[in-house]
Parts: structure tokens; sequence; C-alpha cells
């Protein structure tokens, strides 16, 4: 590799110094290994040992690229690179040594004792090494000096000694606002050790005297994968003391390029639900093949799930990804976002009505999808149990008219995606799920496409979900509303939820529903108890909480799977298929269409007539049967 003209006195000054330090090293090595220095100068054998050494030692640190390293960027690799450039002359001499006749090494005067050539070894490396961090240190001393460093940059410890805390680490040694006096970490093995300069002061045990003794500022958690239960015990550490603590960006952001590790940012509820983290194992080696260079729809694509789904998509090298939503508000939000990330992004919005049979049919025939995702619903519980037509003509309608026209316009694969609410349904909304799930197993064993349910609780963040309303609520000073104190769900992050439908989507699509290992439900009254404190208030002082009482079509808590399903593994760690029911009973397409005509003509007495027939588990009720529940919380 060529030396630039720009780089030319850096290389001019690496030679200089590493050739001083060979030539003081020879000198220091003669007089301690070979006891009389003046009198190998007097007869001229230094000079010529010298010269071997500058010789040798300069082609080997050009041949190992010692001079295409940058001073700036000296790391632990380039000292092993440096190591085994200086190893190389001294093996290559000692073997000289060993295989040269007397009478050659008499000659040319050159026979060099071996605790020389040892010793020259080890002083030369030493001292290159020195070098070059004593260049590193001084050119981070100009470079602060330059930017003007605050004269009192915020001190603080990282906590998460392993892969992401190095690498935040190195990223905020050249931040003019940080100094990271150390590391924290919870493994006793780690404790006290010594991290690429700094020292692990210790873990939650100790925390808040190592806050205390340090005079840290912030602490910054560097686990890229953390799970709830730590963050939320290192968050109760941080309040305790009162400290500030940031995060960096999930591992999910940082593998697609959504964020780099040194932005940090505020903990934020979703960090703290109280599940693991799932990481779907070979998801991108079983996932990509399927959806790379085909034909994508996603409905409802301006949602929380359908946008995501979008995104996630075009990680995977798709043809084409078909946006289509009702909404142009937030078809246009996600178009620009997804341009100014992906300027040559192969998609291609389409304002459009699931409802619309001949706008459906026209969308298909210019599209010509390969795989549907359907994500387009009416999904607010409250409302709907108001407006139960609207509910069944968008959830019940609008998937059976897409099922309709898959097989004539060449569709392949069918998603639908359904919800924990669809399992026992007391509402509306969920009642028209489980119908979707109902009919999408129908058209996979029958008429059209292959076709399978993805079913999973509820979505952290999403639009309209709890979590958005306790934060404006608090954001307003309170009082934060609590429907009902017992009351718990299940939830998962947006990223998870759309890893799981894409895994599905990947799997035999033969009208089985796929569902995620949720974990434990967790209560309402504590998550809005959590996001209170991480907004660093006081639950019922600073912000009160109200109890108002259950909504209509509410449950005290979900489902994820009903007593009939029975499960079977799948080839993802923690999704599961649900293959049979006792419920399998022979799908009626004629009450189905009486249903959808009550809606149209908005005739409620007929509507919930034939919503009991087709789907005889909906109970329009506050919860589930006593002995249900009691079956439930027995498993």
């Amino acid at each position: 590799m060529t030396v630039k003209r720009l780089d030319l006195d850096s290389l001019v000054s690496q030679v200089a110094l590493d050739c001083t330090t060979f030539v003081l090293s020879l000198a220091a090595s003669v007089a301690i290994g070979a006891g009389d220095f003046l009198r190998f100068w007097a007869h001229g054998h230094f000079l010529a040992w010298a010269v071997v050494f500058l010789v040798l030692r300069g082609i080997a640190n050009w041949a190992f690229g010692v001079y295409r390293i940058l001073w700036k960027f000296v790391s632990l690799p380039d000292a092993i690179t440096l190591g085994k450039s200086f190893l190389s002359v001294t093996l290559f001499l000692l073997v000289v040594q060993s295989f040269s006749t007397v009478n050659v090494v008499r000659v040319i005067s050159l026979q060099i004792p071996f605790v020389v050539l040892v010793l020259e070894f080890f002083f030369s490396l030493a001292g290159a090494i020195a070098i070059r961090a004593g260049r590193k240190i001084l050119h981070e001393r100009t470079e602060r000096t330059q930017r003007g460093y605050s004269s009192q940059p915020q001190r603080l410890a990282l906590y998460g000694a392993g892969r992401a805390g190095m690498l935040l680490y190195k990223e905020l040694k050249g931040n003019r606002n940080f100094e990271v006096v150390g590391f924290l970490d919870d493994d006793p093995r780690k404790n006290g050790a010594v991290i690429l300069g700094k020292e692990v002061l210790g873990n939650r045990e100790n925390f808040d005297q190592v806050v205390r003794d340090h005079r840290i500022d912030q602490v910054v958690i560097s686990v890229a994968s953390g799970n709830s239960r730590s963050l939320s015990e290192i968050m109760s550490a941080c309040k305790k003391i009162s400290i500030p603590a940031k995060i960096i960006p999930s591992l999910q952001d940082l593998v697609q390029g959504r964020a780099k590790i040194g932005q940090l940012r505020e903990i934020q509820i979703e960090d703290l639900l109280g599940r693991e983290s799932v990481e779907l194992s070979h998801f991108d080696e079983r996932v990509r093949p399927v959806y790379e260079g085909r034909s994508i729809l996603v409905t409802g694509a301006g949602g929380s799930i359908g946008s995501e789904l979008v995104r996630q998509l075009l990680l995977l090298s798709p043809r084409r990804v078909g946006l289509m939503d009702k909404d142009e508000n937030s078809l246009y939000e996600l178009e620009q976002e997804i341009l100014f990330r992906f300027p040559n992004a192969p998609i291609e919005p389409i304002v459009a009505d699931v409802r619309n049979p001949n706008r459906v049919r026209v969308m298909l025939n210019d599209l010509r999808p390969e795989w549907i995702f359907h994500a387009a619903a009416h999904k607010h519980v409250p409302l709907m149990e108001k407006h139960p037509d609207e509910a069944i003509l968008n959830n019940v309608a609008g998937t059976w008219t897409l099922l309709e026209n898959c097989r004539e316009f060449g569709v392949e694969r069918f998603v639908f995606i359904s919800t924990d609410k669809a399992v026992n349904p007391t509402s509306i909304m969920g009642a028209t799920k489980r119908i979707g799930e109902l009919l999408v197993k129908a058209y996979a064993r029958s008429r059209g496409p292959g076709a399978a349910s993805v079913r999973f609780g509820n979505v952290a963040g999403s639009r309209g979900s709890v979590i958005p309303v306790f934060k404006k609520q608090i954001a307003e000073g309170g009082p934060v509303t609590v429907t009902d104190p017992e009351m718990t769900r299940f939830f998962m992050t947006i990223p998870e939820a759309v890893q799981l439908v894409l895994c599905a989507g990947s799997l035999g699509l033969e009208g089985q529903t796929f569902v995620l290992d949720m974990g434990n439900l967790r209560s309402i009254l504590d998550l809005a108890r959590n996001m209170i404190i991480l907004s660093g208030l006081k639950p019922d002082k600073d912000i009160q909480i109200l109890t108002t009482g259950m909504r209509p079509g509410e449950k005290l808590f979900e489902e994820i799977i009903a007593l009939s399903e029975v499960l079977s593994t799948t080839g993802f760690e923690r999704i599961s298929r649900i293959e049979a029911d006792v419920s399998n009973s022979p799908f009626s397409f004629d009450d189905l269409r009486h249903l959808v005509n009550a809606a149209g003509r908005n005739d409620r007495r007929a509507l919930y007539a034939c919503l009991t027939t087709f789907c005889p588990e909906y109970q329009p009720v506050g919860r589930v049967p006593a002995e249900t529940e009691l079956k439930l919380r027995q498993r």
C-alpha cells in the first residue's frame, strides 16, 4: 500500500523515532549483555550491528504495515502487529547465528551474543510502543485544547464492561463533554479488572459508594441487550441516590443502522416492561431468502405495526413493497421517513380502503403482490363497542375482501395480524379478530393462498395504547388514570412483534395461528408507577393515580391461548404454533355474509345475533367467567 502525500510527515516522524529507539535499545543491550560497550564501539562492531538492525527492522515494519498506522488510532491490535514485526527480525537473527559458520561470522564481525538479541527485542518493542502511546496522548490533549473542552467535563460511569461498554468508551474518549471514570459490572470476575485502561469499580452492591467516592455525575447503561429486571434495579439504585442515568440504543437499532452506540438516550418504559428481549436465533439466514426479491403489500402501513413491518422488510431486500393505508397523513409521513433513510427504497404508497372491493381489485392488479401482510384494522376496544358495525365492516369484511381476491391476482401468502383479545373475546374488536383467524384458516384450507395468523399481546408505544396515554397525563401534571388496580396485560415491543410476523410468514402457512412466548402478565398499576418514577416524580405525591373503573369490552386480564387450543413448537425459539382446537367446526360463509350485511345496514340487533352464532366464544361481559379465570390462573 502506498503512503499518501498528506501522511508523509507522519511517516518520516515514525521512521526517525523508530530508528533512534533501535539504536538506543541496541546500545543498552550491548552495555548490559556484552559488558564492554567501548570495546565494541572501538572495533566498529557496534556500528555494523546498528546498520543491520536498522535495515532489518525497517523492512519488517514496512512489510507488516506498521507505518500505515495513524498515531491517533493506535490500539492493542497495533501493538500486537509491532510485536510480530520485531519478533520476526529477532528470530531471523537467531537462526542466522545458529547456522552460520565461525569463519563467516568472524569475517563480517557480526557475531552477536544471544543475550544482546533478546534484550534488544524487549527494549525496542517497549520503546516503540511507548512512543506511539505518548504521541496518541499528546494528540488527544492537543485536540481537546483546540476543540475548547469544557473546564469540567461530565464524569461518567459505564454500567456494563462487555463489548458494548468498550465500544461506547472508545466512542466517548474523543467527546469534549465527558470523562469516563470507570466501569460498573455485575460479573464478579470483572470486579477490579482494568479494561482499556479503566478499572471496573464495582457493581450494584456498592453502587452508591462508587458514585460518591469517584464523584460520578451520570451513569450510562452500556448493555445493548440487557434484561428488564436488571435495568429496573439499576434505575432504582440511581433514583435512590438522585443520579441521572442514560442508556445506549437497543441492539435492534444498532444492527439496523437507526442509531450509533454513542447516541445516548433516556431510559424508556419499554425498557422496563418486565420481559426479556426475544432474540430469534438464525433470524436473518432463515427469513431473508423468503422475502428477498419479492413483491409485498402491507395494509395498514401507516400504523405502528404496519410501519415497522415496512422498515424491517426493506432490510430483507424485497423487489417492491406496497404501502397501503386509508390515512394519507400517516402514509405520507412514513414515505418521507423511508426515503430519507433509503433514497432508492422500492416502495409504492397506496391510499386505499380495504373495505372498497373495486379499489382493492385495482390495487392488487397494479401491484401484483406475492405476499400480503394484513395489519389494517380498527383496534380501539371502547370505541368499537360504540360502533360495532364499523368494526365488522373494517376488520371482518376488509379481511374477507382481500382474501377473496388473492387467488385471482397471484398472491402466494397472506399473513393476518391478530391479537390476544381474540381469545375468549369480551369485546367487539376481539370478536372481529377471532373471526379473522377463522376466515384465514378457512381460506388456507380450501379456497385461497397459503395463509396464517399471528397473535400477540399489547404493543408498547403503539398509537392509542396505554403508554402514550400515561405519558401525556404525566406531562400534564396528572392524574394518571387506571381502570382497575388488578388489571394486567401482556407486553412486547414493536420490533419484537414484527419479527414474529416475519418469522411466521417464513413458515408453512396452512391456516395456523402463531404466538410468541409473552412471559408473565404485567400490572397496569405498576406500569403507571414506573412511568411516573421515570419522569423524576413520585407516585401519589407529585402525580396522583386514580381508578376509573373498567370500560366496555375490557378484560381484567388477557390470555394468549384458549383452553381448547393445542400448542406445538416451531423452528424458532419461543414461537409456538396453535395446531387445533375443539371448536374446529366448518366455516359458514353464509353466516359471515349475514353478519356483514347486518353491519352494513347498521342493524345492531341482527349484528349481535349473528355475532354470537358465528363466534360462540364471544361473551360481551367485563371479564371471562369465574371458572375459566380460575383455570387460567392455575396454568
